[in-house]
C-alpha cells in the first residue's frame, strides 16, 4: 500500500471531466514525471478519505466509497480485482493450452514461497517518508521478460500484468526478487520528452525536445494540427502514442510510400536493413530500389555505414566505410544503455586494441566530422571554431549541461580523476578507464542497494548525481493515469489534443488503465486454420546485429540454420528429421531445412536470425552454406498489418508502444516436393565484389595456438 498506488481512490463518476483520475486534494502546478503525493485513500480507521501516507491512516484496498459530494470512488486495487476476475486458470488454458490444474499449481507455490520463505538482511534504510527500517526483506521469486513478452502487438499490457504479479509478490527490488540497476527506478512516466509540434523542427536551429522520450499525455505527441504524424517513422503519433524505442522497422515503407511525407536521403547505420533487420525483407529490398512514374527512385540517397560487405551496402549510393570494436573507441554509457550492476552504477568503454584497416573511420569520427562541418551548436563554440579534436575528445569533454560535471562516463572525473559519477572533464579519463581494466564500478552504500523506488537516501543520491530531477518516492502504479488521459482523449473528454476521429476508438480501445488481454492484432487477422503454427526468430548471441559474422571459429559452428520443430508436429505434417521443407505465412514462404527439437512447443516453429546470408554477401562465395542452406523467418513477417475497410494499414506493431511485433506470424509447414533443389529460397541474384575487395576465400582453416620448429606447439 505504502509503495504503490493501489489504494488510491479513483473516480468513478462516468458524468465527471476526471472519471477515471485519481481524486486529489489539490491540483498543482506539476512536471510530467513529478507525482505529487496528494492522492487520496479511504482510512478504515476514520472512514474518510485522507492524504496518503497521512501518519497512521489504515487504508482499504477494496470496497467502493461516496465522497462528501456524492462521488464514487473506489481503490485501484478493487478495479484491478475486479479485472482480473475473469481471467481465471480455466480461461487461460483455453489461450495457453496450460492446464489449469497446472497454472493453479504454479500460482500456489508462488504464493506460498513469497509468503513463508522470506529472505531478511540486517540492512537498515529509510523510506521516503522518514520511516525508518532494520532490515531488508525480500520474497525469493523472480521472473524475467523482454522480447519473448514484448515482441507482440499485445505486449505492453502482459508486461503490465507481470509486473504487477511481481508488485503483488513483493519481489521489486528485494532479495530474491527483480533488481534495479542504475539509472532505474525511474519517475513514472521518465521526465525527457519528445517534441510536440512541427515548429520544434526547424532547419539550422537544435531540434526542441528529445529525439526519443516518454510522453505523459496527448499534449505530448509530436503531431500537427490535424493530428497527423511529424516524424517518418509516425512515432509519437495517434497510431503509437508512447513509442519511447520509435519504429524503425516501419521508416523505408513510410519513405517508399512517401508517408506522411517524402525523404531525399536514408542514412543506415548498425542495422542490416535489406536482410536480416528487417520485416518483410523481400518486399523491403524492392522498395530501396522502386522508382517512380518519372523514372526517378523514390528513396532517392541511400547511405549505408558498415564495416563490412552486408546485404544492405549493395543499396547503397555511398558506403562509409565503418571499422570493427577492435579498431575504434567505444563507450557503454549509462546515458544510453546501462550496464550498472544491482550494487551499483557501471560503465565501460573500449579502446582500440590493432590499428585502422585502409583508410576507414569510426563511424562515431564521421558524425564528430559532419556535425563540425555543418558547425551544429553541440559541436563548434560561439564563433563557429572546432570544439571537438575526435570522438575521444567529445567523449572527455561534453556535458549535458555548461558545467553540469554530467557526461559519457561517470569514472574518474575531475581535472585529476577524482571524482566519480559528476566533475568536471578530466583530460587523462580514457588512460584511466584503461588502467581499470576499462570498467567504471561505483558500489552504493549497503542501505541504498534495495527499494530504491522509496529508498531516501538512494534517491537523494539520485538527484545530487543528476540521474533524476527529483527524490521524490516512485510509486509503483498498478492503476495508469497516463493510459487514462489519452482513454479520455479518445472519448472527447478532455481539454487535452484529442485525436482524429478514425484514430479515436483504437485509442480508447488499447489505453486501458489496467492491462487487460487481446489477442495480437496479426493473429486476429489471419486464418489460423491454414497457419495453425506461431513462428519465432531470435538473434544467436554469436551474430548479434551480425557484428561477429565474420569470425571464422563462429562460423564453422553454425554456417547454417534449422527451423526448429516438435517432432510430433513434424511426423503429424509427414516430416522427417532433415528434412526440406517449407515454411508458409500469408506474407511469403520460404524453403529450408526442418530439425525436431522436443525444446519446442507443438504449436510454435523457431529459427535463430542472422545466419542465413544473400548469396555472395560478407565476401562469402556464392555457393558458402549461410546463403544455400541457411535462411531468414524475415521473409515471412510482414511490417504492416492487412489493410483495414477504408484501405489504410497499420504498422505490425504494439499500438501503445509501436514495438514491432516479431512473434505474432503464423505459419504451415509441409514436405518440399521430389525433386526441389536442396537450396533454401528465396534466392537472389548473388552480390558482386566492391572495387579493392580480395576475391572470397574458398577454404578458411585455422590452428589455435603456435607452431614451433619441429612439431606442433
Amino acid at each position: 500500500m505504502r509503495y504503490t498506488n493501489s489504494g488510491q481512490l479513483v473516480n468513478l463518476d462516468a458524468a465527471h471531466d476526471e472519471f477515471g483520475m485519481f481524486v486529489r486534494t489539490e491540483v498543482p502546478e506539476e512536471e510530467g514525471c513529478y507525482d505529487p503525493q496528494n492522492k487520496l485513500w479511504w482510512d478504515r480507521n476514520t472512514n474518510k478519505p485522507v492524504v496518503t501516507h497521512t501518519e497512521g491512516a489504515d487504508p482499504f484496498l477494496r470496497g467502493e466509497f461516496k465522497l462528501a459530494d456524492g462521488t464514487p470512488v473506489k481503490p485501484a486495487f478493487q478495479l484491478l480485482k475486479e479485472r482480473v476476475a475473469e481471467y481465471t486458470p480455466e480461461w487461460a488454458e483455453g489461450v495457453t493450452g496450460i492446464p489449469a490444474d497446472t497454472i493453479k499449481r504454479l500460482a500456489h507455490e508462488m504464493g506460498i514461497t513469497a509468503r513463508d520463505q522470506k529472505i531478511e538482511l540486517p540492512i537498515a534504510w529509510t523510506d521516503s517518508w522518514g520511516k525508518e527500517h532494520d532490515t531488508v526483506t525480500g520474497n525469493p521469486v523472480a521472473f524475467h521478460a523482454m522480447r519473448g513478452l514484448a515482441a507482440h502487438s499485445n505486449g505492453f499490457h502482459t508486461i503490465r500484468a507481470l509486473s504487477i504479479l511481481m508488485t503483488l509478490l513483493g519481489t521489486i527490488d528485494r532479495p530474491g526478487g527483480f533488481r534495479h540497476k542504475t539509472p532505474f527506478p525511474r519517475p513514472i512516466p521518465p521526465c525527457a520528452r519528445p517534441p510536440n509540434d512541427p515548429r520544434a523542427v526547424q532547419p539550422n536551429t537544435p531540434l526542441d525536445g528529445m529525439p526519443l522520450g516518454w510522453p505523459a499525455d496527448p499534449d505530448d505527441l509530436f503531431v500537427d494540427k490535424e493530428g497527423e504524424a511529424v516524424r517518418i517513422d509516425k512515432g509519437f503519433s495517434w497510431e503509437y502514442p508512447l513509442s519511447a524505442h520509435g519504429l524503425m522497422h516501419n521508416v523505408i515503407t513510410n519513405a517508399w510510400r512517401g508517408d506522411p511525407y517524402k525523404i531525399d536521403t536514408l542514412l543506415l547505420f548498425m542495422a542490416n536493413m535489406a536482410w536480416n533487420s528487417s520485416m518483410n525483407t523481400s518486399e523491403v529490398r524492392k522498395m530501396l530500389t522502386d522508382k517512380d512514374e518519372n523514372g526517378e527512385y523514390k528513396i532517392p540517397n541511400i547511405v549505408v555505414c558498415d564495416a563490412f560487405h552486408s546485404e544492405t551496402t549493395a543499396f547503397a549510393d555511398l558506403i562509409l566505410p565503418d571499422t570493427t570494436y577492435l579498431e575504434r573507441h567505444d563507450v557503454m554509457s549509462m546515458l544510453d544503455r546501462p550496464i550498472s550492476e544491482f550494487d551499483g552504477p557501471v560503465d565501460s568503454v573500449r579502446i582500440p586494441v590493432m590499428p585502422r584497416t585502409g583508410e576507414c573511420l569510426p563511424f562515431q569520427e564521421v558524425l564528430i566530422e559532419l556535425g563540425t562541418r555543418l558547425k551544429l551548436p553541440a559541436f563548434v563554440t560561439a564563433d563557429g571554431a572546432r570544439k571537438y579534436r575526435d570522438y575521444p575528445d567529445f567523449i572527455v569533454n561534453w556535458e549535458t549541461a555548461p558545467g553540469s560535471g554530467i557526461g559519457f562516463l561517470s569514472g574518474w572525473r575531475g581535472k585529476g580523476g577524482e571524482k566519480s559519477m559528476k566533475g568536471e572533464p578530466n583530460p587523462n579519463q580514457w588512460e584511466m578507464y584503461a588502467k581499470n581494466d576499462c570498467v567504471h564500478h561505483e558500489v552504493l552504500p549497503r542501505s541504498y542497494q534495495f527499494m530504491r523506488n522509496w529508498n531516501k537516501g538512494y534517491l537523494e543520491w539520485s538527484q545530487r548525481n543528476g540521474i533524476t530531477r527529483y527524490s521524490e518516492p516512485i510509486l509503483i502504479h498498478l492503476y495508469s493515469e497516463v493510459m487514462q488521459k489519452f482513454r479520455l482523449a479518445a472519448q472527447g473528454r478532455s481539454i487535452t489534443r484529442q485525436p482524429p476521429k478514425h484514430l479515436a476508438k483504437r485509442v480508447e480501445t488499447y489505453f486501458d488503465p489496467l492491462p487487460f488481454y487481446y489477442e495480437p492484432l496479426e493473429t486476429q487477422a489471419s486464418d489460423k486454420q491454414k497457419y495453425p503454427l506461431s513462428a519465432v526468430t531470435q538473434r544467436p548471441m554469436a551474430m548479434y546485429h551480425s557484428w561477429d559474422s565474420q569470425n571464422a571459429w563462429l562460423r564453422q559452428i553454425h554456417a547454417h540454420n534449422y527451423l526448429y520443430v516438435n517432432a510430433l508436429t513434424a511426423k503429424n505434417a509427414g516430416i522427417n528429421d532433415g528434412d526440406w521443407i517449407w515454411c508458409e505465412s500469408q506474407w511469403g514462404k520460404v524453403r529450408c531445412m526442418a530439425r525436431y527439437s522436443e525444446s519446442v512447443e507443438p504449436g510454435t516453429v523457431w529459427t535463430w536470425n542472422a545466419i542465413g546470408k544473400a548469396a555472395g554477401a560478407w565476401n562469402l562465395t556464392p555457393d558458402a552454406n549461410e546463403s544455400q542452406q541457411g535462411f531468414l523467418l524475415n521473409h515471412l513477417i510482414s511490417e504492416e498489418l492487412p489493410k483495414q475497410a477504408d484501405g489504410s494499414r497499420f504498422s505490425n506493431s504494439g499500438p501503445i508502444t509501436g514495438q514491432a511485433a516479431w512473434y505474432d506470424v503464423r505459419v504451415r509447414i509441409y514436405k518440399a516436393e521430389e525433386g526441389e533443389p536442396k537450396q533454401t529460397s528465396p534466392q537472389f541474384p548473388p552480390m558482386k565484389k566492391y572495387p579493392g575487395m580480395k576475391d572470397a576465400p574458398t577454404w578458411l582453416a585455422y590452428l589455435a595456438g603456435a607452431r614451433k620448429k619441429g612439431g606442433a606447439k
